[in-house]
């Protein structure tokens, strides 16, 4: 990700390289003018250092000739030195253009060194004569020498008088580039700072457009920023603060929608308990009823008719209980027995019910009207179907720590859909079963009775019966702030 430092040093970065090619190509422009002078001015000065050294050679040969020491000697043969290393310099001035006169010029200075030493041998051999007379030589070689070196220094100039033309106008023509060059470089400058604002301004700009939308209370619209720098990640994050905002207005939409559903069920179950009060009368006068009828009838001899009538009103006063209440087994069992009672009138040969009970476990706890709702929908389900009916077996077994009551019946079984709509409480039953409780409603109050999911299994095949198994603990764990089930 490239940070806005790291924008900022690039953009710094490619300033410095541009001033710095500037002033690279300006400086090497000026040096090599500068070279160009240095060098014509050098053939200027190495010229006039041949004059000079041969005056000084005369001079301390004129010292030497009045006063023959070995100091004046040795002063001689320094200036006759500087006088050939000028001679060499001059080798290095030849062109095409001065061969001529700077081969003479060079023959002159060797004439010249020749006669100065022809001067110092006759003055060494005694000859006073020839030595005034090669002296005299020398000096005027000498004056001869001065004149040409004006005449070749008037030669060179003329010769770069031309040099020095185009040097003044390509240092013109260098000042218009220069100008061209600078205004180039600066609407470049200014170009790329353009570019390099909007690539800050740009996703800054938009983010203040989202932050605008997100003010209006429009948390739907996603935030885009074409950045990679802090800025993208600072939208990143402020997207996420959208999302989130706005999961939050949704979950506050879901919970006031709850909430209002709630207290219209809240109203409707206030309706529902005082319409409930007013038709208590009904079942109550029935059961009132049907224990009179069951005096009458075993008054008037018809005992089966009498017991009927008995279980009937055992069964409508057990149902009349709270559903809320913990019973045991033993009860569950009483008015299971009652019910089957009813089940057997109705359907005589067609049902058989089998008991298989450890008494050990008929103290165990248990919700109400749990097994006779399960009886119930395999009577319903399994054996009125069946032209010849089918039997249902009951079983209550000890498991130590827990107690296993298995319902099997023969008939036609479950598919494994509705089995898994039954576990998973998802199944909406309408059939008018006798309490009003429908399977799936027993397995929620199981599990919310015993805490745990695995209370109940169910094992069918369709066409090959149903085995419903409970797992009861005989110990129910309650927490702390829980109170214990009512056992009156």
């Amino acid at each position: 990700m490239n940070t806005i430092q790291k924008k900022i040093w690039m953009l710094a970065s490619v300033v410095l390289l541009i001033m710095l090619s500037i002033w690279l190509a300006f400086t090497y422009y000026n040096q090599k003018t500068q070279n160009q002078y240095n060098d014509i001015l050098q053939r200027y000065l190495i010229m006039n250092e041949v004059t000079s050294a041969s005056q000084q050679v005369i001079t301390d040969l004129n010292n030497y000739l009045l006063n023959p020491s070995l100091t004046n000697l040795e002063q001689i043969n320094m200036s006759q030195e500087e006088i050939r290393y000028a001679k060499y310099e001059v080798y290095n001035l030849v062109n095409v253009e001065n061969e001529f006169a700077l081969t003479n010029y060079i023959n002159l200075i060797d004439s010249f060194i020749e006669t100065t030493n022809r001067s110092l041998k006759f003055q060494s051999e005694e000859e006073v004569e020839a030595s005034a007379k090669e002296f005299s030589e020398a000096t005027r070689i000498s004056k001869y020498i001065s004149e040409m070196t004006l005449t070749v220094i008037d030669t060179e100039l003329k010769t770069y008088d031309r040099f020095y033309r185009e040097i003044i106008e390509q240092s013109d023509e260098f000042k218009k580039l220069g100008i061209w060059l600078l205004l180039l470089i600066i609407v470049f400058l200014l170009l790329l700072t353009y570019w390099f604002s909007l690539t800050i301004t740009r996703p800054v700009q938009q983010l203040t457009k989202a932050a605008n939308e997100l003010s209006k209370g429009r948390f739907d619209r996603p935030i885009k920023v074409e950045s990679n720098d802090e800025i993208s990640f600072l939208a990143k994050t402020f997207d996420h603060m959208r999302i989130n905002i706005n999961n939050l207005i949704s979950e506050i939409q879901q919970k006031a929608q709850l909430e209002h559903e709630l207290q219209q069920n809240k109203l409707l179950l206030q309706e529902s308990q005082l319409r409930s009060l007013q038709s208590q009368i009904n079942p109550h006068f029935l059961f009132n009823t049907l224990n009179t009828l069951s005096k009458k009838a075993y008054l008037e001899g018809a005992e089966e008719t009498s017991d009927l009538l008995v279980s009937v009103a055992g069964l409508l006063r057990y149902n009349l209980k709270r559903l809320d209440r913990s019973v045991t087994i033993h009860e569950e069992v009483v008015v299971l027995q009652q019910y089957m009672e009813i089940q057997k009138a109705r359907f005589t040969d067609r049902l058989d019910f089998h008991l298989d009970i450890d008494e050990s476990c008929l103290q165990v706890q248990i919700p109400g009207l749990t097994l006779q709702p399960i009886v119930e929908n395999a009577v319903i389900h399994a054996i009125e179907p069946k032209e010849d009916g089918g039997s249902i077996w009951f079983r209550v077994l000890d498991e130590n720590d827990s107690v296993t009551i298995e319902i099997e019946d023969d008939g036609v079984g479950m598919s494994k859909d509705k089995v898994t709509q039954i576990l998973e409480e998802r199944l909406v039953e309408t059939e008018g079963h006798s309490t009003g409780i429908g399977f799936s409603n027993v397995v929620k109050r199981l599990r919310l009775f015993y805490g745990f999911e695995d209370v109940i299994q169910i094992d069918s095949t369709e066409g090959q019966g149903t085995k419903v198994v409970l797992k009861i603990p005989k110990i129910r764990r309650i927490d702390n702030n829980e109170k214990a089930p009512d056992r009156r």
